[in-house]
């Protein structure tokens, strides 16, 4: 026979287990923005605006990846102490 023991879900995520992904996020968008400016004076800055979108649509699904695994690694299923009563 098998009983129903209740489980409590515990998050211990704190903002020091993510700050360096949010300083790496900022710098790579700190980077596309200057290469974009650097390309805005050639002949074609559509190819500006293009390389600045292509590096944070891809570097986006990265990113996405660090945060989750990240916050699924700090997340505990715990089962709840039985009330004695």
């Amino acid at each position: 026979m098998t009983t129903n023991t209740p489980y409590s879900l515990r998050c211990t995520l704190t903002f020091g287990d993510i700050y360096a992904q949010v300083l790496a996020w900022m710098a790579v968008i700190f980077v596309s923005l200057a290469a974009g400016l650097g390309l805005m004076g050639s002949s074609r800055p559509l190819f500006a605006l293009v390389g600045v979108g292509l590096i944070l649509v891809l570097s986006l699904p990265f990113l996405l990846f660090a945060f989750v695994t990240t916050l699924l690694n700090h997340i505990s299923l715990e089962p709840k102490e039985a009330s004695q009563s």
